[in-house]
């Protein structure tokens, strides 16, 4: 089973947007491909994730959530093969230790200010040397990125020196507020709607082995 970490103690950074979308990205391969059964975990008290799946259309790709029973820990659904974690904002301790165990991948969404950047910089140097201990992919994914921003510009100087490669820089557009509402992703409309965005998601999908794309990034 395949774990996506995605985590960041600083709060709005972007993790739901992100964890929600690769999770589409996930159960659109899955059903192109039958080979993923996916599911959302949510570990974060606002419930972002599980509130957006709430939401999801049945006639979509499925993403389940936890198994909840009475008296019994939650746990994935028998058959998942792939499972993205979104975390809340000051996870850490234990419980982050715990998360970062079960981890085949860890994505950290960051956005490109200095007061995101200062924030998270012990959490890099955490992640940077688990990394390097334990062979744990870790990738840096820039959100809401202006690219032609000063702010852009010293994002990228910091992340030359953090010691851990920075997979996408993802924009700053409606696109993702609007499908979050209807609990969908970028990979649940037609792809012309959101090319540019999906243009932006095509590293992210070779970092993680994803090589069924849709049809305008072919």
């Amino acid at each position: 089973m395949q774990v996506y970490l995605v985590a960041n103690p600083k709060g709005g950074a972007g993790k739901s947007t992100l964890a929600t979308n690769l999770a589409g990205l996930l159960a659109w391969r899955g059903g192109v491909t039958g080979a993923a059964q996916v599911m959302l975990g949510d570990v974060d008290r606002q419930q972002s994730s599980r509130l957006w799946l709430a939401r999801r259309p049945a006639v979509l790709p499925l993403i389940r959530s936890w198994d909840l029973k009475p008296d019994r820990a939650a746990r994935p659904p028998a058959g998942t093969t792939h499972v993205v974690l979104d975390t809340p904002a000051a996870f850490h301790g234990d419980k982050l230790k715990e998360c970062l165990k079960l981890a085949t991948r860890v994505l950290v969404p960051v956005q490109p200010s200095m007061f995101d950047i200062l924030a998270t910089r012990s959490f890099f140097d955490e992640l940077a040397e688990l990394k390097a201990a334990r062979g744990v992919q870790v990738a840096l994914i820039g959100m809401r990125v202006n690219e032609r921003s000063r702010a852009a510009a010293e994002f990228l100087r910091f992340v030359e020196g953090s010691g851990l490669p920075l997979v996408a820089c993802l924009r700053d557009t409606q696109n993702y507020v609007q499908l979050a509402a209807h609990g969908m992703s970028l990979f649940d409309v037609a792809p012309t709607r959101v090319a540019r965005d999906l243009e932006q998601w095509q590293a992210i999908a070779a970092w993680l082995g994803v090589h069924c794309l849709p049809p305008t990034l072919d």
